[in-house]
């Protein structure tokens, strides 16, 4: 597990949830890049309600505007990190809101799973 304290920058990024990269949705791919990039995590939220620069008003409680609901990915890690991280975004994100905000991490800890134990989680034993 990394460590992470002290002085961080936050990126999230803003997407509708039908917006994709290569067929796959666009927040599954910023979120597999950000791994592969060896950020320290990523978390991904579904809004209900929003507007971006198109100024069309999308919403879950209105069944003919339901589709393109807004999303939120968000990045926690150093400045450097986040830094070399976005050229990727740049690639992948054509339409939508980048912002880059200073943030104090107070704690990051994983579940503590032993690090010589394979992860088992999600898999069933047969």
């Amino acid at each position: 597990m990394k460590r992470l304290t002290g002085n961080a920058l936050r990126l999230t990024v803003f997407v509708g949830e039908n917006d994709t990269w290569r067929h796959k949705p666009l927040y599954s791919e910023i979120v597999h890049r950000a791994h592969a990039a060896g950020l320290a995590g990523a978390s991904v939220f579904h809004g209900v309600e929003g507007f971006g620069a198109s100024s069309l008003i999308h919403t879950s409680r209105l069944l003919s505007l339901s589709e393109d609901l807004p999303v939120a990915v968000v990045i926690v890690d150093t400045e450097e990190r986040v830094q070399a991280f976005l050229p990727q975004l740049d690639e992948l994100v054509t339409e939508g809101l980048v912002v880059l905000d200073e943030c104090h991490v107070i704690k990051y800890a994983g579940r503590g799973r032993n690090q010589d134990e394979p992860d088992t989680k999600g898999k069933k034993s047969l």
